[in-house]
């Protein structure tokens, strides 16, 4: 059971305009430690913008987005030092180029937690070993499948220690065949208990490894509920219509 004081998110009023378009009409939502949320939707329904607004890579409107019992959205937070509890895994891995793995994964620990190179180096060979790319460590993202890129860019976010872990569509640019392995390390991470916030068009991960599934439509959460009853009772006719087409 979940309880008050193990809400590590909570997200009140939130909405986002560009121009006129409003993208987010007041999203609330709580994400309790070790939860695992799954937000699907159609195209264009707000979903990313949503977990962009999480840590202000979109800044909200309006609303409140308390991290730790720190409202992150104040103008006086030092969003930086926030943004450190938060990994975020995005459809493009952004890893660079000029880098090795290993040297992708090392410079935030070694630029913003201070860590030795040394001391990085030694977790990030233990991270890459875990999603089976330990003898790629010196090799460059050019070198490396999609889905290798994407296991990178997941263990890169790690490396930093985060609270949560945000994930947008983290397979929907990679290959068919590629999209098992990458999912395979979500649901690791989920079974060692990392707080998640994952956007995707993934069903099958949304009903296994979910705790909460969430529909969001037209800039709002118009249900949420555990995979279970989610999928087998949804309620809202939207979704109903959403979940015959993808099913």
């Amino acid at each position: 059971m979940t309880t008050n004081n193990d809400v590590l998110i909570k997200v009140e009023g939130l909405k986002k305009s560009f121009g006129s378009n409003e993208v987010l009409k007041g999203i609330d939502a709580e994400i309790h430690k070790g939860d695992v949320m799954v937000v699907i939707g159609a195209s264009g329904s707000g979903k990313s913008t949503f977990l962009r607004c999480l840590n202000l890579l979109e800044e909200p409107t309006d609303g409140k987005i308390i991290v730790d019992g720190v409202d992150i959205n104040d103008k006086n937070i030092d969003i930086n030092l926030h943004r450190r509890k938060m990994g975020m895994v995005f459809q493009q891995f952004n890893l660079f180029p000029h880098m090795t793995v290993l040297k992708n994964m090392i410079l935030g620990p070694v630029k913003l937690l201070k860590k030795s190179k040394e001391e990085a180096a030694k977790e990030a060979m233990e991270l890459l070993e875990r999603v089976g790319l330990a003898d790629r460590a010196n090799d460059y993202p050019s070198q490396l499948s999609g889905g290798q890129k994407q296991r990178v860019a997941i263990v890169r976010a790690l490396c930093m220690n985060p609270e949560v872990m945000l994930f947008d569509e983290p397979t929907s640019a990679l290959d068919p065949e590629m999209v098992g392995e990458v999912l395979e390390v979500m649901k690791r991470l989920a079974k060692d208990g990392m707080t998640m916030v994952v956007v995707t068009h993934e069903m099958g991960f949304a009903r296994e490894v979910g705790t909460k599934v969430v529909f969001v439509d037209k800039g709002v959460i118009v249900e949420q509920a555990p995979p279970q009853e989610f999928f087998t009772n949804p309620k809202n006719e939207r979704l109903k219509e959403f979940l015959s087409k993808v099913f």
